[in-house]
């Protein structure tokens, strides 16, 4: 075997046969509201992401609108 195995297999050995500590009341309730706050984070971002999303789309529409008139203009159109 090679040293890593080796390693790896004398940390597996070590944590095979300890008892697993059951989680407690008090334990869980460090962490209540982190998905909530979790979730509200990543509403943030997904609405600054919409929202530049949206002006990028404006900017663009607006200009493809001035060079098609431009060009239909050019052309000889109404």
């Amino acid at each position: 075997m090679t040293i890593t195995t080796e390693w790896l297999l004398a940390a597996w050995r070590s944590r095979a046969h300890q008892p697993r500590r059951r989680s407690t009341r008090a334990d869980l309730e460090g962490d209540r509201g982190e998905g909530v706050i979790s979730v509200a984070i990543a509403v943030l971002i997904m609405a600054f992401l919409g929202a530049a999303m949206w002006v990028g789309f404006q900017s663009m529409w607006e200009t493809t609108s001035s060079k098609t008139s431009n060009q239909v203009d050019q052309i000889g159109g109404p």
